[in-house]
């Protein structure tokens, strides 16, 4: 067997903790498909004091990067300190001194991928990062590798297992989306402050990542239109049931010619649509390629050791070398799109849920097809169920499922039905996909 293969941990939370627990309690296991022992020999923290999920030897653990720069023996860092600045640094620190980077850091990548990517080219250095993605889910590889020989067509995620959850539960359970936060919150799925995960931010950075390997196009987070959950409402959930639909927050792409469309946003899928049964934290994406067709990807999107499996796979795959030549070949952040350019937003064609509380009066579904019909949007179905008994005035709700329409066309009629004295603003609507 070859000489062991040195690694460091550049953060020790909860995945780091994952880690280091493979490589401490299945080093034989891994040592036989790595064809080398994978040896920890430093792990870098903030504070040596704080509690860890995995006992380390005391001389282990230091708060010096430079111990880790320094020494011949490691040939491996593991960036899993989260966050984007420091670990910029750190992982640039990395590469300059010669090691090869691991990252979960999927902020990082799609914040300044091209960054890092050159620097790793600079010095003749590998980055890999199946954990930034899903977790446990390999999807990474799948695109890179397993799907080359396609030109993906599109790509539809749930890539954010906090808002599938808190999803689900409004779904199944009846939970407004306060309490299924906190029931999120509770069970460790989101963080204090959810922020990041509940406004799309989070699925939006994952989303430049895939489109990178996907497409090789570069997007901004910024460029990339994107709504959250926190304004859900538990009415508009129920009335999605009624018309056979569950609402899910996707990060979807799609290549029309050399025009790719991106977003992410709540939208509505098909009861039986296989993402619309993708339940709790769980993460899946369904892949569309040329050649192969239809592809479905699903497990556990985080938590401690589905993230550990998809570092220690890199790990793996660079021990064997294969990391190190899938990275050549790719060149990703390199500027490579084959003409392929983003569609603007408005020019994306799409069935939409629309949702008024409109004057309870004669008249006023009259008044608001009118100004759909003024914006080309074709109205392919209403609900509006009977006023209460005693109802006097006051508003209730009034449902339409669009024909297909072009965004800026819909979401001008919006702008405008938000104006009419029968209306009460803002008006609910999202995508469907059928």
């Amino acid at each position: 067997m070859s000489e062991a293969l040195g690694i460091a941990l550049i953060g020790c939370g909860t995945v780091g903790g994952g880690v280091a627990r493979l490589l401490q309690e299945q080093g034989e296991r891994l040592a036989i498909r790595a064809g080398r022992p994978l040896l920890l020999r430093r792990v870098v923290v903030r504070d040596p004091a704080k509690p860890r999920p995995v006992e380390l030897p005391r001389d282990m653990v230091t708060t010096d990067l430079q111990s880790v720069l320094g020494d011949p023996n490691i040939r491996i860092g593991v960036e899993l300190v989260g966050g984007v600045d420091w670990a910029k640094q750190a992982v640039l620190a990395l590469l300059a001194a010669g090691k090869d980077v691991v990252t979960a850091n999927k902020a990082l990548l799609a914040q300044h991928g091209a960054e890092v990517f050159d620097a790793a080219r600079k010095y003749g250095r590998t980055v890999a990062f199946e954990a930034s993605v899903a977790g446990g889910v390999p999807i990474i590889a799948a695109l890179a590798q397993c799907l080359a020989a396609n030109q993906i067509q599109s790509l539809q995620g749930i890539l954010n297992g906090t808002c599938n959850f808190i999803l689900t539960r409004m779904t199944e359970n009846g939970q407004s989306y306060a309490d299924a936060l906190a029931e999120a919150q509770r069970f460790g799925y989101a963080e204090a402050d959810p922020t990041l995960d509940v406004n799309g931010t989070d699925a939006a950075h994952k989303l430049a990542i895939l489109v990178q390997i996907a497409f090789g196009l570069s997007v901004s987070v910024e460029n990339i239109d994107r709504r959250g959950i926190a304004d859900i409402d538990s009415l508009d959930i129920r009335f999605a049931r009624e018309l056979g639909y569950t609402i899910k927050l996707l990060a979807e792409t799609w290549l029309s010619g050399a025009k790719l469309a991106l977003h992410v946003s709540p939208v509505l899928l098909r009861q039986l649509a296989p993402l619309a049964m993708i339940r709790g934290a769980y993460n899946a994406i369904h892949v569309v390629g040329d050649a192969v067709g239809d592809v479905l990807f699903a497990g556990q999107g985080a938590g401690q050791m589905p993230t550990a499996s998809a570092v220690v796979a890199d790990l793996i795959d660079l021990a064997v070398g294969r990391a190190q030549r899938t990275f050549a070949t790719l060149k990703l952040w390199s500027g490579r799109c084959n003409g392929i350019q983003l569609q603007p937003s408005s020019t994306v064609r799409s069935r939409f849920y629309l949702r008024l509380f409109v004057e309870d009066r004669p008249g006023v579904l009259a008044d608001v097809s009118r100004v759909l019909a003024q914006h080309q949007i074709s109205i392919a179905s209403v609900i509006q169920h009977e006023a209460p008994e005693n109802h006097e005035g006051g508003r209730v709700p009034l449902v339409i499922m669009t024909h297909t329409a072009l965004t800026g066309d819909f979401r001008a009629a919006v702008a405008e039905l938000d104006h009419l004295s029968c209306v009460a603003p803002p008006s609910v609507y999202y995508p469907v996909a059928d």
